[in-house]
């Protein structure tokens, strides 16, 4: 009863919360709160039951209306299978029938709707996906180093592949099987079974100890008897282990003609496949995944200091009647052209004015010449002033010029006027000081 009782009362709360707050978490709550009420009052089988029919109704509306929106029908049938979102909803929705159909684990794969739905983690899996090609590539590289180093290893070093094994002992009881699955006893396997009788562990280790020529020890096996057994053996245990295959293989007395050999071939192996190749696959993958991070810091800072439709900067918007934030939010708000767009598909042509025929055409044709780039009404008007002003001043200092202009014209003038009035001057002047020539006929008489 108080269990029911809290129940009711977070029901209670998440409705006075979408009431007071209706935001989405509220609903949220409500949801967890009637979810977690019907598992106590019908169970948890029932109450997977109905919320799996309701997840199928859900989401086979919910590819109508998304078939139906995207013009899917329409376009025909290789869009529809073509279009990626269309294929995950389906995928999605077959996952809920299945589960709903067969077993409920098969829920479990709609945890994978996080990743879909989540930016972060959807870089995730680009990192790997972008750069499949190098990854493959050098993945490939990897399988043929260690195909060379099990020719090697099958050539030179066949005895050291000995590894450590647990084989599964089937008459031990289960109690028992942790503390003898290493080193079992020969004991009787049932009361019926007489001791004197080896048992038929035993039976099997004596097998395994005498009759086969490949095993050395208890709990020991050969694993380069054949080269398919080398690549397997280096495959799995040699890249599984950070320090390579050598960690698996026997460890050689420095006496042995062959220790040299062995110390170069595992740490070869070592540094060309462990630290080089794999950590090339490595830094692939996290240098995408930090190539895709900055790529969406950039365009969050994009999307913080720039203009969504005309493409003006913060900085444009300084020392302005209207800042950037009043900018996006009421003369360019990216959510009112949306809005018209819409409004210009969903109405009737006959109806449309001047300007929505423009813009329909303009959206038909994929053309965005009717965006303002780079141009903004307050800009507009800022700068109209501001140029009148500077036009006002210009006119200002034309004129003073202009009057400055004539004073010297007017100066230029009167001093031409008096040089010319001191020419006229200097030549009167030299005429009247300058002396008679003589005649030519009287410098011709004679002398009394």
């Amino acid at each position: 009863m108080p269990l029911s009782g809290l129940l009711w009362m977070a029901i209670l709360i998440s409705i006075a919360m979408m009431l007071l707050l209706p935001r989405p978490h509220g609903l949220r709550a409500f949801i967890a709160a009637s979810i977690l009420r019907l598992i106590y009052s019908l169970g948890l089988q029932p109450t997977l039951t109905l919320l799996g029919t309701a997840n199928v109704c859900n989401k086979i509306l919910f590819l109508v209306s998304f078939v139906g929106n995207r013009g899917t029908f329409t376009r025909g049938c290789h869009a529809l299978l073509t279009e990626l979102d269309f294929l995950y909803h389906v995928f999605y929705l077959f996952v809920c029938a299945g589960a709903l159909l067969t077993h409920e684990l098969l829920y479990s794969l709609l945890l994978f709707d996080l990743v879909y739905r989540e930016e972060t983690l959807l870089n995730v899996i680009k990192s790997v996906t972008r750069n499949g090609r190098s990854i493959v590539l050098t993945a490939i590289l990897a399988l043929i180093l260690a195909y060379l180093f099990s020719i090697v290893g099958f050539l030179f070093f066949r005895d050291d592949f000995v590894l450590p094994i647990d084989r599964p002992h089937g008459h031990i009881p289960l109690h028992d099987a942790a503390a003898r699955v290493a080193y079992p006893t020969d004991t009787c396997s049932s009361a019926a079974e007489s001791c004197s009788t080896p048992s038929s562990t035993a039976r099997y280790r004596s097998q395994f100890l005498h009759d086969d020529p490949s095993s050395m020890t208890e709990g020991l096996e050969r694993s380069c008897d054949t080269l398919l057994m080398c690549i397997i053996t280096v495959l799995n245990q040699g890249l599984r282990n950070g320090g390579g295959v050598g960690d698996v293989l026997r460890q050689p007395s420095k006496d042995e003609p062959l220790f040299t050999a062995r110390v170069i071939y595992d740490l070869l192996f070592f540094f060309v496949v462990i630290i080089i190749v794999l950590n090339l696959i490595f830094g692939v993958i996290i240098d995408t995944f930090a190539d895709l991070r900055s790529e969406k810091q950039k365009k969050e800072e994009i999307l913080k200091t720039t203009c969504f439709i005309c493409g003006l900067e913060r900085d444009k918007f300084d020392n302005k009647t209207v800042s950037f934030e009043e900018h996006i939010t009421q003369e360019h708000n990216m959510w009112h052209y949306l809005y018209f767009i819409v409004l210009v598909r969903v109405k009737d042509p006959t109806e449309y004015t001047g300007p929505e025929s423009y813009v329909a055409q303009m959206i038909k044709e994929h053309n965005l010449e009717w965006f303002p780039r780079m141009r903004a009404m307050s800009l507009m008007s800022g700068e109209g002033e501001a140029e009148q002003n500077e036009v006002r001043g210009l006119q200002e200092k034309l004129e003073g010029t202009m009057r400055l202009i004539s004073q010297l014209s007017t100066q230029l003038t009167d001093l031409r006027e008096k040089m010319t009035e001191q020419r006229t001057q200097r030549e009167r002047l030299g005429l009247l000081r300058s002396p008679v020539p003589p005649h030519p006929y009287t410098s011709r008489l004679p002398t009394v």
